[in-house]
C-alpha cells in the first residue's frame, strides 16, 4: 500500500513537472498542437474492438462487404479525431479576477474564452470540482464562472483548469490542463467575537468603549449640503442664498473620537480562532463605517475606513503563515 502512495507520488510530481514545463503558467492561453492531447472515450474504445472484430470475420469469411464496414467504421473513427482536435484548437482562454470569498465557501473564478471558428460543447473544471459546460464558444468572448471549494484562507489557487471535449460523437476525448496563474486570496472565515472590538486612545494606554464614527450634532461645522424639504430652517445658509446660490443647509458633526485598534495578540492559543475573530471585527466595523486601524505581526494599517481599506486589512488578516507567527506564539 505504501509503495503504491509513493508510486503516485512520484508519477504525479513528474506529471506536474512535464506540464510545467510543456505549457507554463499563463494569464491568457491559446490552444495548439502542444497543449492539446486525444485519447479514446471508453465508447470509443469499444468502438474499435467492433472494428477489429468485423474485419476479423471479414478476413475469415472472405466477406468483402464486412471488410469495407469495419474500414468505413475506422474512417470514421479517424475523422472523429480531426474534428476534436479542431474542437479545441485556436481557442483562448483568459483568467479574470473573482468576487472575494471567505474560507469553507465557493470560489468562482471567472474565465473568458473566444475561437476564431465555432466550438461546442466544451467544459471546464478544477480537479474534482463541479464542471461547467459552455454550448458554443465563438469570436466573441464568452464567460463562464468555474467553481473550485476552498477549505483554507490565504493565497489559493486552484491548479490546472481541465478544458475537453467529446464532440462530435463521443469516440473521443480531447483535453488540455492550462495553468491561467490565477491565483487568489480567500479570507478567513469570520467567527463573531466582542471581545475583539476594543479600542485605544492615541497613547495607546487606556482602553474605552467603541467609538471613531462621526455623527450628526451642532458641535463642528462640516459644510454645506442642498437642502431637504422637512429640514429645520434654523440650518439654512441664509447668506449664501442673499448671494443666489440657492438653499443649502448647514451640515455639523461631533468631533471623531479616538479610533478602534484591532491588535494581533501573539499570546492567543488558537491562531485561526483569533484570525477569524478578526475577520469578523473588520466586517463589522466597516458596516457600521466605522474608522479601525490594524496592527498585525510586521505591519500596521493606519485608521481609516471604506472599501478599500477593509479589502486591504482582511488580505493582510488572511496572509498571515503560521512560520511568520510560530516564533512569537510561544
Amino acid at each position: 500500500m505504501d509503495l503504491n502512495q509513493t508510486t503516485d507520488t512520484v508519477y504525479q510530481r513528474w506529471w506536474k513537472s512535464w506540464l510545467s514545463r510543456r505549457l507554463p503558467p499563463q494569464n491568457r492561453v491559446t490552444l495548439a498542437h502542444k497543449s492539446i492531447f486525444i485519447l479514446p472515450t471508453g465508447f470509443g474504445l469499444i468502438w474499435l474492438l467492433l472494428v477489429v472484430l468485423l474485419f476479423l470475420f471479414g478476413t475469415n469469411y472472405q466477406n468483402n462487404l464486412v471488410i469495407a464496414l469495419s474500414l468505413l467504421l475506422l474512417s470514421l473513427f479517424n475523422t472523429c479525431i480531426i474534428y476534436s482536435y479542431r474542437n479545441l484548437a485556436g481557442m483562448t482562454l483568459e483568467a479574470k479576477t473573482g468576487p472575494h470569498v471567505y474560507a469553507g465557501q465557493t470560489v468562482l473564478y471567472p474565465v473568458y474564452l473566444s475561437a476564431n471558428q465555432v466550438q461546442h460543447q466544451v467544459t471546464l473544471s478544477y480537479g474534482d470540482n463541479e464542471t461547467q459546460t459552455v454550448a458554443n464558444v465563438t469570436d466573441k468572448a464568452v464567460q463562464t464562472l468555474v467553481p473550485f471549494a476552498s477549505q483554507r484562507r490565504g493565497w489559493t489557487h486552484p491548479g490546472r483548469l481541465k478544458v475537453e471535449s467529446r464532440y462530435p460523437l463521443g469516440l473521443c476525448r480531447a483535453w488540455s490542463n492550462v495553468d491561467l496563474d490565477n491565483a487568489q486570496i480567500v479570507f478567513a472565515t469570520p467567527i463573531a467575537s466582542v471581545t475583539q472590538l476594543h479600542q485605544h486612545l492615541q497613547d495607546g494606554t487606556t482602553e474605552q468603549p467603541l467609538r471613531g464614527r462621526s455623527t450628526q450634532g451642532v458641535e463642528e461645522f462640516k459644510g454645506l449640503k442642498p437642502y431637504v424639504f422637512g429640514e429645520s430652517l434654523h440650518q439654512i445658509a441664509w447668506k449664501q442664498l442673499a448671494q443666489g446660490r440657492g438653499m443649502l443647509t448647514k451640515e455639523f458633526e461631533q468631533p471623531l473620537s479616538a479610533p478602534t485598534w484591532l491588535t494581533f495578540n501573539d499570546k492567543h492559543p488558537d491562531l485561526e480562532l483569533q484570525l477569524s475573530e478578526l475577520t469578523w471585527s473588520v466586517d463589522q466595523l466597516s458596516e457600521q463605517e466605522q474608522a479601525f486601524g490594524l496592527v498585525l505581526p510586521n505591519q500596521t494599517y493606519m485608521p481609516a475606513t471604506g472599501q478599500h481599506h477593509r479589502l486591504a486589512s482582511l488580505k493582510a488578516i488572511a496572509t498571515i503563515d503560521h512560520i511568520s507567527t510560530k516564533g512569537n506564539l510561544g
